[in-house]
């Protein structure tokens, strides 16, 4: 007698949650933010629309969540490359070397950490005041509003002060440098990017400069780049300017 296949499981909770954002994330590589329909992200994560409802309150705050998710995964990705048992220098390339690679494979971080929202993938309004607030403790978080390219940088630099600890200042200082450099890098594959008439029907050949590069105009940051990193970094750079504007 044929085996009956099991129906999976619905997930609840935080599984559920994670779930949802990772049906919506996989929605954005085929479809410009408009076109993701709640009700598709429910049925890909298998839950029902009243508990995608729960957790975000609105497609909104499934946008909020989501950047937030972002936010958090490359802040523990900065750690990790801190943590490395390495010269700082070192680890503060490492740093810079997650934050090309990490902005090449999502594109949701990469406009978060450039700022080059656009049509097909829009920034996420913040919530409305006054709006009800959510009951998930994580999206309470999240509609607490979602960091800007600066506000993001400034809590990378902060973990290096803090983790690099021999000199709290010149570890700051040298990672802002890390992370301008490695910005730029960032900011220069999404301007010019080349055109590639296979994508026009779906961003056609008006693209506004801002808008963030496809996926696979991306390149991971080369030898020479991590090599200059390496270089400037070794030298002091001392510098009254230690902020990141």
């Amino acid at each position: 007698m044929p085996t009956v296949p099991r129906t999976p499981r619905t997930p609840k909770g935080p599984g559920a949650r994670e779930a949802l954002l990772d049906a919506a994330l996989a929605a954005l590589a085929t479809l410009p933010w408009s076109a993701v329909r709640m009700v598709d992200v429910a049925t890909a994560a298998r839950v029902s629309r009243q508990t995608l409802y729960n957790e975000f309150g609105s497609k909104e705050g499934l946008a909020r969540a989501l950047v937030r998710r972002e936010a958090d995964l490359y802040l523990r990705g900065v750690e990790t490359a801190l943590a490395e048992p390495a010269p700082p220098a070192r680890r503060l390339v490492a740093v810079a070397e997650w934050t090309v690679a990490a902005a090449a494979a999502r594109p949701v971080l990469r406009a978060l950490l450039t700022g080059a929202w656009g049509d097909r993938l829009p920034a996420p309004r913040p919530a409305r005041t006054g709006s009800r607030t959510a009951a998930v403790p994580d999206q309470r978080r999240a509609d607490a509003g979602v960091p800007s390219p600066a506000e993001l940088l400034v809590q990378a630099r902060d973990r290096a002060a803090a983790l690099l600890a021999e000199d709290p200042r010149a570890a700051a200082r040298s990672c802002e440098l890390a992370l301008r450099l490695a910005l730029s890098y960032v900011v220069a594959s999404a301007q010019t990017t080349p055109r590639n008439p296979a994508h026009e029907d779906r961003r056609g050949p008006g693209r506004r400069p801002d808008q963030c590069a496809e996926p696979d105009s991306w390149r991971p940051m080369t030898p020479t780049i991590t090599s200059v990193i390496e270089t400037i970094l070794s030298v002091d750079t001392r510098s009254p300017r230690n902020t990141i504007p």
